[in-house]
């Protein structure tokens, strides 16, 4: 009996081919619906008071398949401020000693506004050299412009209302007056932070008689959500397969995807060489193999890039650093949740892309200074990204306005953002990890 349970063990397939497979399975369920007579028909429905014509397949997919992708994204989301509200308070409360806390939190911090700034760098080398916004022409410009100028719109009022706060707004926006208000939404995960920092100094700093209990329950609490992770990886593989096979069938037409492809490998070729960094660095300080480090992150990787979410991912994230890379929990229960939030290496290097293209579509020349310019905005807003969906496009568009670029242009790049947002959260993940790993070694808390 043992014998038969430890074959089936053996045979269970690892995880992040499980996710694969469901992300593959999903890509084809929906260009076979597409391909169908009766998928690609088009019915015209109502929406928001207005007419929509959409294909049966998209309509389908939109009302029965998507739905099951939405719960698994919000399943995850769901655990996510209290798995950083358990970590980071024990975590914090742990080092017992402030000094300890101050130059770990200096090393991260460090070492994500490092990595972010390679990425910024690297972006704008990969787009000097390819220089996609050339090949856009005339035509195919206006058509982007008139088919995304709304969703855009949003976008650039969204940055409008960030722009008109004060300087000091930023750090303002640190403290929360209310942290169950905080909580509740993932787009404050700074404020969680900051909270659970202060807790945990708070519990650091009163005699160990008191803290026990307290740090006791949070270490209970903390295991209860590892095991809803448990409980929720389960079913990724199908989570994967709704929101792969949405995004199959909501895309924009080939001919804009093509019109777009030089832009795309620009922010492809970038992120692979970012990967290739954090292999390096790893390599490099942590003696520990590419192969590695690449397999032991690689669940969290493919569950970023299907759920376009740093936060998401954030409790796999934490999982497969502790277990599988052999980083303590002191270190990621504190590195990984900040980084999950500031540390936004593909977005950044994006956003330098992004920022280039648009001025060469454009027909502007950029100079020196201005993308010394765009290095710096690009650094500083991809620590101000929430960690969610479409948020880096919104930070997009304060560096377009510091580089003097029409931010009308932000509607050139919709049509492919989304499936470069899911590579570029998948680098995000990434570069958590590897700073993890790197500040755990320096901390001599890395097996």
């Amino acid at each position: 009996m043992e014998d038969n349970k430890k074959q089936s063990k053996k045979k269970k397939l690892a995880l992040h081919w499980r996710i694969l497979l469901g992300m593959l399975a999903g890509v084809v369920f929906s260009l076979v619906l597409v391909a169908t007579p009766w998928g690609s028909e088009k019915i015209t429905i109502l929406q928001g008071g207005k007419e929509l014509e959409l294909s049966n397949a998209n309509h389908f997919v939109r009302n029965w398949i998507k739905p099951f992708g939405n719960m698994f994204i919000n399943s995850l989301k769901l655990i996510a401020v209290p798995l950083i509200l358990a970590s980071l308070i024990k975590g914090v409360a742990d080092l017992k000693d402030i000094s300890k806390l101050s130059k770990m939190g200096l090393r991260t911090v460090g070492t994500y506004v490092g990595t972010t700034l390679v990425a910024v760098s690297i972006g704008l080398i990969m787009v000097n050299l390819i220089q996609p916004g050339t090949t856009i022409s005339e035509d195919t410009r206006e058509e982007l412009m008139s088919n995304f100028s709304a969703d855009a719109g949003s976008k650039i009022s969204a940055a409008e209302e960030q722009r008109e706060s004060g300087p000091l707004r930023a750090l303002e926006d640190l403290i929360p007056n209310n942290i169950f208000f905080a909580a509740s939404d993932n787009g404050n995960m700074l404020q969680v932070i900051v909270f659970a920092i202060f807790f945990g100094i708070g519990l650091i700093l009163i005699p160990e008689e008191k803290s026990k209990p307290v740090l006791a329950f949070f270490d209970g609490f903390n295991e209860v959500i590892l095991k809803l992770i448990d409980l929720i990886m389960m079913v990724s593989p199908y989570g994967v397969f709704a929101l792969l096979a949405a995004l199959v069938v909501e895309a924009p037409s080939q001919d804009l995807f093509f019109a777009l492809l030089w832009y795309a490998v620009s922010v492809i070729a970038g992120l692979v060489l970012m990967v290739g960094f954090y292999v390096m660095l790893v390599r490099i300080f942590t003696k520990k193999t590419p192969n590695f480090f690449l397999k032991g992150i690689s669940p969290a990787q493919l569950l970023a890039f299907s759920t376009s979410s740093s936060a998401a991912t954030l409790p796999v994230t934490m999982e497969r650093v502790e277990e599988n890379l052999g980083v303590d929990k002191d270190v990621t229960s504190f590195v990984l949740p900040i980084g999950a939030t500031i540390n936004m290496d593909g977005t950044s290097l994006y956003q330098a892309v992004a920022a280039v293209f648009i001025a060469q579509a454009f027909g502007m020349d950029l100079s020196f200074a201005a993308q010394l310019g765009i290095i710096a905005t690009a650094t500083l807003a991809s620590i101000g990204s929430a960690a969610v969906p479409g948020a880096g496009m919104v930070m997009l568009v304060i560096v377009l306005a510091q580089a003097g670029i029409p931010e009308a242009g932000l509607a050139l790049i919709f049509a492919v953002d989304r499936p470069l947002d899911m590579l570029r959260t998948s680098v995000n993940v990434t570069g958590d990890a590897a700073v993890s790993m790197l500040v755990g070694k320096s901390f001599g808390k890395l097996n």
